[in-house]
């Protein structure tokens, strides 16, 4: 037996018997997830009005009609008429794996996690090379908190098809999760040699980059990330912190401010700001600059914020406002020298890849090739 068969049949094992697993536990870890990671998702396309499979799907006349009519119901978005005529084909003849997959798509698109995985599980058997099975067998992994198994069926989607972009990203985002973020970042990078467009790669290579140390790079992603999607308001923010780090404060000022103009509600922007401004001396712009910060804050409810920033306030006050001049020994006022001591700038806002969790992105549909 072929080992490529062998995992084919573990992975097939695996997946039917991790269905009867607590659906509690499995909730508490994709919140738990969720309370801490950002969305970040890959561009997932539909094949549009394509209806036929390229060689024929089934010898039963009526079984391939059943199916061809359930492909239409679903490119129309008429999932429940599209379910049914899926399983009416299956009844007829049970090795469509083509319907297979698509009524993994059906359950995993209402949320009906075990019983989708079970239906690639079958796709899979029943065309052990169809790389777009694998790939949504390990969505629905992912989602379910089985990193490990959708870690492998992203990786065979991979050795069916080395140029799905869509897999190596979503390989990267798990990685990430298990904490092997030196294999994300080869993930991230390879998503990105194959989607140089994917501003979320970027944005999660720069992450990773930046919690391995390697800050000139993670500049470097983060540039191209706002460069893609000038509306990532935490790029911009991690960007100018890095700069910071780097002794490049006009640079950052730039990126706050970019930042700022994209976003004007950006209370890390504003803050940030303010801090090098105060660090470079000018008071009055520090002062203007945390006066919005703490606007910002104080609209999201962020006390403990918003104290620090009056703190910052009063001190910019007494130095700007005229000492009294004693008859006796005249004083001058003076500008504080600013330095770390007195504002320590905010560790970069961090935020992170999250597995495929939104309605609207439906997994792949696309027929294998001959």
């Amino acid at each position: 037996m072929s080992k490529k068969l062998q995992l084919n049949q573990c992975l097939h094992s695996k997946f039917k018997t991790s269905f009867a697993k607590s659906s509690v536990r499995r909730l508490a870890l994709l919140f738990a997830s969720s309370t801490f990671l950002v969305l970040a998702l890959p561009t997932i396309n539909l094949p549009g009005s394509k209806l036929l499979a390229q060689n024929a799907v089934s010898q039963d006349l009526d079984a391939a009609m059943l199916y061809q009519l359930g492909v239409t119901r679903y490119n129309r978005r008429d999932l429940q008429s599209a379910e049914y005529a899926f399983r009416q084909a299956l009844q007829r003849d049970s090795n469509i794996g083509l319907a297979r997959n698509y009524l993994g798509n059906i359950l995993m698109e209402q949320n009906r996690l075990d019983l989708a995985v079970q239906e690639y599980g079958e796709a899979i058997r029943l065309i052990p090379n169809f790389g777009d099975a694998y790939y949504n067998l390990g969505l629905a992994l992912q989602k379910q908190g089985q990193k490990e198994a959708a870690i492998a069926a992203y990786r065979q989607a991979l050795a069916a098809n080395p140029k799905m972009a869509m897999a190596q990203y979503n390989l990267g985002v798990v990685l990430y999760e298990q904490e092997q973020r030196q294999e994300a970042i080869a993930a991230y990078q390879q998503a990105i040699n194959l989607d140089g467009n994917n501003a979320n790669a970027y944005f999660n290579l720069a992450i990773a980059l930046q919690q391995e140390g390697q800050v000139e790079q993670a500049i470097a992603a983060y540039r191209q990330t706002v460069k893609l999607n000038p509306e990532n308001t935490a790029a911009y923010n991690n960007l100018g912190a890095l700069l910071v780090l780097q002794d490049q404060s006009a640079e950052a000022i730039k990126v706050y401010q970019q930042a700022i103009r994209q976003n004007s509600k950006n209370a890390v922007a504003y803050y940030n700001l303010g801090v090098i401004l105060y660090n470079q001396g000018d008071l009055k712009a520090a002062n203007s600059a945390f006066k919005r910060a703490r606007q910002e804050y104080g609209e999201q409810g962020n006390t403990e914020q918003t104290a620090k920033i009056d703190e910052m306030i009063q001190k910019i006050t007494e130095h700007l406002t005229p000492k009294k001049s004693q008859p006796t020994q005249p004083t001058q006022t003076t500008t504080p020298t600013p330095n770390n001591s007195d504002v320590v700038l905010p560790t970069p806002e961090m935020q992170t890849p999250e597995a495929e969790k939104n309605s609207t992105d439906v997994p792949k549909t696309v027929e294998p090739k001959p």
